[in-house]
């Protein structure tokens, strides 16, 4: 333990589930996992339980939160949806998109998870244990990635533990994330105008424009970093250096051996962990082409990248 809790580990069995609504009814901190990321949840009713993800993290206060939701019915009690965001929702809920819409005005929800914006950050997870929690529990869930801010993001739940250990009530470990990279998050704004956030495993051909203001999660320029001076395109490993490999390139830890950029989403973080671990001062990853889900991949790194520069 290296805080005030003692960090209970779940199964993600109904005892664990049951256990796990019992805390966030409580107002606790529960890492519970997604089809993405584990993310840190709290109910996003309670302004305390919603502080607590902040203390945490150790997240900036203008970084606002997503909220989860187990249906497109309790997001619309939450957000105004257009026919736009609407068809967005029909066509990729449940899963890893996320929408940011206009708030509600009675919207019941901590202001905090909207980091004093008019809009409101809303995904409804596709994940199997965490709709199970949201059914249960009955309220939405603000539920960021269940790391301290600026470390890398977990996909198991021992790597939650890896930085928020003793700092939360409990872990609901349901093993490894599949997508392993946080959801794609767009702006529906008027007149139908949507705008890419934050790329991550849904592509839509449909989206214009990109906006670098920090409307959602993920937008900082330095996230994600693994705590070492990292080095991109890298066809060879440099003195010192911890090597992340990506199809013919080889590594000390490989993303994807066959160039399969599903794979190297699923492994990016893992591959991170792992370089941060190594008693190499220094990391370095290969290429990976900067299409499809290898657009996300890609802004992930750069994020990680600027991050170990700072």
């Amino acid at each position: 333990m290296t805080g005030k809790y003692v960090t209970e580990r779940l199964g993600a069995d109904a005892a664990g589930i049951a256990r796990a609504v019992e805390l966030l009814r409580a107002g606790e901190l529960v890492a519970l996992p997604t089809e993405t990321v584990y993310g840190l949840a709290a109910r996003a009713d309670s302004a305390e339980a919603v502080a607590r993800i902040y203390e945490a993290k150790g997240r900036p206060s203008f970084n606002p939160l997503i909220v989860h939701v187990a249906s497109l019915a309790q997001a619309e009690a939450l957000a105004e949806f257009d026919g736009g965001a609407r068809q967005l929702a029909v066509s990729y809920w449940p899963g890893p998109l996320t929408l940011v819409l206009p708030r509600r005005r009675d919207a019941s929800l901590a202001s905090a998870v909207s980091a004093g914006l008019p809009t409101i950050a809303l995904r409804c997870p596709a994940h199997l244990v965490m709709q199970k929690v949201l059914e249960a529990a009955g309220f939405p869930l603000a539920a960021p990635s269940a790391n301290r801010s600026g470390f890398v993001s977990p996909t198991t739940g021992e790597h939650v533990l890896e930085t928020l250990d003793g700092r939360i009530a409990a872990v609901l470990d349901a093993g490894s994330c599949a997508a392993g990279l946080e959801s794609t998050i767009v702006a529906v704004r008027k007149g139908g105008v949507i705008e890419i956030l934050r790329p991550g495993p849904i592509q839509i051909d449909a989206l214009a424009g990109r906006s670098e203001a920090i409307e959602a999660p993920g937008q900082l320029a330095s996230h994600y970093a693994p705590g070492k001076p990292l080095r991109l395109n890298a066809l060879a490993a440099e003195v010192d250096e911890f090597l992340i490999g990506f199809g013919d390139v080889a590594g000390d830890c490989t993303l994807s051996a066959t160039g399969n950029s599903e794979e190297a989403a699923a492994r990016l973080y893992a591959c991170l962990h792992e370089a941060a671990k190594s008693p190499k001062r220094r990391v370095s990853v290969a290429p990976v082409p900067a299409s499809g889900l290898g657009i996300a991949i890609n802004d992930r790194l750069r994020r990680a990248a600027t991050a170990a520069d700072e």
